[in-house]
């Protein structure tokens, strides 16, 4: 099973905004993103099905969205009003049904400093 691979990473002022991407081989079930920060478990930010349904965690609730294109096998997260505890290294996952074949992404550094 062929790495997704993010882009989009990158330094970015509190308040303002990121746009990641991930490609990704076949069509997954499942598309996220995690976040980790060193000392901290990775944690679940967002993710999306193929069908459409998206979780989000709360503290990125109303400010980071999650949107996939099937036909590219892509997925973005637009990530707005950042704050300096969104810094932090982005992972993108995805696993088919029932989290068969989990595969991580090398990561995407995000820093949110002024």
């Amino acid at each position: 099973q062929v790495q997704p691979v993010e882009s989009g990473g990158g330094l970015v002022q509190p308040g303002g905004s990121l746009r990641l991407s991930c490609a990704a081989s076949g069509s997954p079930f499942r598309m996220a993103w995690y976040r980790q920060t060193p000392g901290k478990q990775r944690e679940l930010v967002a993710f999306v099905t193929s069908g459409g349904s998206t979780t989000y965690a709360e503290s990125v609730k109303g400010r980071f969205t999650i949107s996939r294109d099937n036909a590219k096998n892509t997925v973005h997260l637009q990530m707005n009003s950042l704050k300096p505890e969104d810094t932090a290294v982005y992972y993108c996952k995805t696993e088919e049904w029932g989290g068969r074949y989990p595969s991580w992404g090398q990561g995407t550094q995000v820093t949110v400093s002024s």
